[in-house]
């Protein structure tokens, strides 16, 4: 689970502004730090078939946020992807 320090911290690092949390640049990055976490979860709890539910809709919504991103604005979507190293 996601602290709201560590939460915020990553809202910081990637905001567009000083009041963004909002933005698919925050979303995609909470995402990731979520779906990092719940790997190592199942890494260690192979049957915890709720938990992988979670995390494959996780998945999806941030694969939804890139594709949106990637159509809207060449220039953020592959500083994104660079930043946190996500396509090689």
């Amino acid at each position: 689970m996601i602290t709201q320090e560590n939460k915020q911290k990553v809202i910081h690092e990637y905001a567009l502004h000083e009041s963004d949390t909002g933005s698919p640049e925050v979303q995609i990055a909470l995402l990731t730090n979520r779906i990092q976490d719940l790997t190592g979860h199942l890494k260690t709890h192979s049957k915890d078939f709720s938990s992988r539910r979670g995390l494959l809709k996780m998945v999806g919504k941030r694969n939804s946020l890139l594709k949106y991103l990637r159509d809207s604005d060449r220039q953020r979507y592959a500083e994104v992807i660079g930043r946190l190293g996500l396509r090689k």
